[in-house]
């Protein structure tokens, strides 16, 4: 991912965000959850077990089922997005590079284009490209968020 994003996938982001903000309302450590599909829109999660295995063959097959899971990727849904909600900040952790490493694996063999993200309740981050965007504060209900963000490359 590279910037400038187009508007689509930058609303779609934001959306993700906006989505994990209000799941984790009153939470103070949700656990994490791998979601593949479009925010908003049709999507497969899975929330994960950091006491899991970290097979990357069965990892792989995690993704590539949620994708299936997810839906077709066609019309307005071309480009599922896979990304990681948890908890703390948004510098690369074990469990990001266990699932980004799975979900490449699983997008390369169905020959499609990746865009992974990891995103926690301030904003998101491309592990690859170390773009993301953060918001001082993300409101977790459906008013309109304020346009002022802060976006890192």
């Amino acid at each position: 991912m590279s910037a400038p994003l187009p508007r689509d996938t930058h609303l779609l982001l934001r959306r993700a965000v906006h989505d994990h903000a209000r799941e984790a309302l009153g939470r103070r450590d949700p656990p994490p959850v791998l979601h593949v599909g479009v925010p908003g829109g049709r999507t497969a999660s899975l929330p994960l077990d950091p006491a899991e295995p970290a097979d990357l063959g069965l990892r792989t097959d995690v993704v590539a089922a949620l994708r299936v899971r997810a839906g077709p990727e066609t019309g307005a849904d071309a480009s599922h997005l896979v990304w990681l909600s948890r908890s703390g900040e948004l510098v690369l952790q074990d469990l990001d590079a266990l699932w980004l490493s799975a979900a490449r694996a699983a997008y390369i063999e169905a020959e499609r284009e990746l865009i992974f993200v990891v995103v926690n309740r301030h904003g998101w981050r491309d592990p690859r490209s170390g773009l993301g965007r953060t918001w001082a504060r993300v409101r977790a209900n459906k008013r309109r968020q304020p346009a002022s963000g802060k976006d890192t490359a």
